[in-house]
């Protein structure tokens, strides 16, 4: 009697399943093809758009068809939205939060299959004509039918499809657990979606009564190195912050350049210095960080002259652990300061070899300073004003924007030069790891299990080796060191912001489970087919359900 009631339960849970939408490898791979094909490039209209095609299908489930309310628009930025779908058993508080962004890179790599970009069963299909032009591991694994391949494959729109078949089930089977979709715009430059939407989490938070208890990304497992078939789950992420240097001299004459002195000759000594500068490895749990390196250095002269150019301008990109912005900074005006003495090393050996008295020491001061002095020289009316005329500037992005306000007011203020103007330029994001917290542990022990019933290995990182939306929750620095950031940062309040306290308030711990994909934002995007459709759904399941 028994044994008949047990298959007869297996029989009606098999009926069951097939009302889901998602719910076979079939449908989900069908469902990820359909994201895929949704262009979202970010700041494209495409990307505007792709909010609203989330919300209509998801509209679709029954769930949402009973309560319309809890699926929601919210906007972020520029005419884009994130999108909220909440599942509510009516008997708990625990809620998990599954986060995936929805924007991708652009698609100039892909030639003239770029109207295939987009479409990962054709652009498979037609990349086995021309499969000899594929680095080799791309090629074999084209060739093995194991990988799917397009733009948004891997990064990440597969985390948002196995989300979204993962609150349907939730909400047909009406585990007693909460769960929240968030998925966003904007990952790939500033973040803006996450940024913004760490604030309606916490509306939620308070509207709802619920507690948040465990932030979950499935962004991609992603190599650790060439050749890397591993799979891994991540219990935090990098951080990423970015020092950024104004460098101003005094024109002169290509015919007398002793009259004067570059941007470029200041600059060559602070980047020589920056560049692979191990004082800013930080190191934990075994692992470390990347070294620092510039993202890019120019001089800011509009057009060609034989005026030498006296601005300049550089970033440097620095990943973080357990540093603050505050930290960061201290660090970054040590090296300034040594830079600065090296180049008035050369610059007075120069001038005593050539005779001439020169223009001065370079000196090394941060925007703050520079930004109190003008205001105390020009009046805070006319610094605004100013900062406004660079910020209405479209041509030019946040990052631009920064080095543009403090030369902008360093023409003004020209007897502090010749000087170093450090400053932050976006994006900031706070590294986050949770390696400790009990629940995580647990957490990834179940994954661990769920993964060998499929004879897969799965391997825990502490740090995920990219950046994610993770950095904007469980942010727990007690020392305001975030500060030196709003100081320093020439668009900070006007053009970017970070809702620090909000993030203080979402303090549950954060884990990464994604699919196994490999060449990211490159030709050869392309997702582990088992992984994503078979394999990854159920370490999910395992782990949400683990938590009820």
């Amino acid at each position: 009697m028994y044994e008949n009631s047990l298959k007869e339960k297996r029989i009606g849970k098999v009926i069951f399943m097939s009302r889901l939408l998602w719910g076979t490898p079939e449908a989900l791979r069908e469902l990820l093809c359909e994201l895929v094909g949704w262009d979202s490039r970010t700041l494209t209209d495409g990307e505007r758009q792709f909010a609203y095609h989330v919300q209509k299908k998801l509209s679709k489930l029954d769930y949402f068809q009973k309560h319309p309310e809890h699926l929601s628009l919210h906007e972020a930025d520029l005419g884009r939205h994130f999108v909220t779908a909440f599942y509510k058993h009516p008997d708990v508080e625990d809620t998990v939060v599954l986060i995936s962004h929805f924007d991708t890179v652009q698609i100039e790599e892909y030639g003239d299959l770029e109207t295939l970009a987009f479409q990962p069963e054709e652009l498979t299909k037609e990349l086995l004509n021309r499969k000899d032009s594929l680095p080799e591991e791309a090629r074999l694994d084209l060739e093995s039918g194991k990988y799917l391949f397009g733009r948004g494959t891997m990064d990440m729109k597969m985390g948002l499809a196995l989300h979204m078949a993962l609150i349907e089930k939730a909400s047909v089977e009406q585990w007693p657990i909460n769960l929240v979709l968030l998925t966003v715009p904007d990952e790939e430059v500033n973040s803006s979606g996450m940024r913004a939407a760490v604030t309606e989490l916490v509306k939620m938070c308070t509207k709802y009564k619920i507690t948040y208890k465990l932030f979950l990304n499935s962004e991609p497992s992603f190599s650790q190195k060439p050749g890397d078939e591993n799979h891994y789950i991540y219990s935090g992420t990098l951080g990423k912050i970015m020092p950024a240097a104004l460098f101003y001299g005094k024109e002169t004459h290509v015919g007398e350049p002793l009259k004067g002195m570059t941007a470029n000759y200041i600059a060559s000594f602070l980047t020589q210095l920056m560049e692979w500068n191990p004082l800013f490895h930080e190191s934990d749990l075994g692992e470390k960080t990347p070294l620092p390196v510039s993202l890019q250095q120019k001089d800011l002269k509009a057009q060609y002259s034989t005026q030498t150019p006296h601005r300049a301008a550089a970033l440097y990109n620095v990943f973080l652990m357990k540093r603050t912005a505050s930290e960061i900074m201290d660090l970054f005006e040590q090296i300034a300061g040594e830079a600065a003495a090296r180049c008035n090393a050369s610059y007075q050996s120069l001038c005593e070899n050539e005779k001439v008295e020169g223009i001065g020491e370079v000196r090394v001061l941060r925007y703050e300073k520079l930004l109190a002095y003008a205001e105390a020289k020009l009046g805070r009316e006319l610094v605004q004003k100013m900062k406004s005329e660079v910020q209405e500037n479209s041509e030019w992005d946040e990052r631009e924007k920064s080095v543009r306000i403090a030369d902008k007011l360093l023409i003004q203020c020209q007897e502090l030069a010749p000087a170093i103007v450090l400053l932050f330029a976006p994006p900031y994001y706070p590294a986050v790891n949770t390696s400790n917290d009990p629940l995580v542990a647990h957490s990834i022990k179940v994954l661990k299990q769920a993964a060998a019933g499929f004879g897969l290995e799965v391997h825990q990182v502490h740090y995920f080796n990219g950046l994610c939306d993770l950095s904007y929750v469980h942010y727990n620095d007690q020392t305001n060191g975030w500060a030196a950031f709003e100081r320093n940062t020439p668009v900070w309040g006007d053009l970017y912001s970070i809702p620090f306290a909000d993030m203080q308030q979402l303090q549950a711990p954060v884990l990464n489970v994604g699919p196994f994909g490999k060449d990211a934002h490159q030709f050869a995007e392309r997702l582990h087919i088992d992984s994503a459709f078979v394999q990854t759904p159920a370490m999910l399941e395992s782990v949400i359900k683990s938590l009820i």
